[in-house]
C-alpha cells in the first residue's frame, strides 16, 4: 500500500499538472477570464486534493480488504476513475454555481465538463504514476488478475 509521503506527492503532482492544463482550457471553452476560471480550478483543485486523499486511501484499503492487494485492472481503473468524479462534483457544484454567479444546472454543466476532462486526465495520469512509481508488491502478482 502507498506511504503517506507517497500519496501527498501524487495528489500534489495531479493537481498542479492538472491546472495548468485545465485553467486555460476552461477559459476558452467557456468565454470567461482566465483569472475566474483559475480562482474556481484553484479552490476545487484544493477540495479535490483534499477529497484524492481521502478517496485513493479508502479504495486502497477497500481493495486490500477485499482483494488482498491494491494493483489495478483496466477495469477497475474505470470504475475507480468515475466513482472518483461523482464525489467530486457533489463537493465543487455549489461552488461554481456561487462564484461565477450562474444557476444550479448552468454550473452542473460546466462542472460535468471540468468532470469528462479529469476523467480522462485521472486515468492516464494514474496509469502512468504508477508506472512511474509502481509498488513492490505488484511484482508478485499480475496486474490483470481482477
Amino acid at each position: 500500500m502507498r506511504s503517506t509521503s507517497d500519496r501527498v506527492r501524487h495528489a500534489l503532482s495531479f493537481e498542479v499538472i492538472g491546472l495548468m492544463i485545465v485553467t486555460p482550457l476552461g477559459a476558452w471553452a467557456f468565454h470567461l477570464p482566465t483569472s475566474q476560471i483559475g480562482v474556481v480550478a484553484l479552490i476545487g483543485a484544493t477540495i479535490a486534493t483534499l477529497w484524492n486523499y481521502a478517496y485513493n486511501l479508502g479504495f486502497d484499503h477497500m481493495m486490500w480488504r477485499f482483494y488482498g492487494r491494491t494493483s489495478k485492472t483496466l477495469k477497475l481503473r474505470v470504475v475507480h476513475a468515475f466513482a472518483f468524479e461523482a464525489g467530486l462534483l457533489v463537493w465543487v457544484l455549489p461552488l461554481f454555481a456561487w462564484y461565477l454567479g450562474v444557476g444550479l444546472f448552468q454550473a452542473f454543466l460546466m462542472d460535468v465538463s471540468f468532470a469528462l476532462f479529469y476523467l480522462v486526465y485521472a486515468f492516464v495520469f494514474n496509469w502512468a504514476y504508477d508506472k512511474i512509481f509502481p509498488l513492490p508488491e505488484w511484482n508478485q502478482a499480475a496486474e490483470g488478475s481482477i
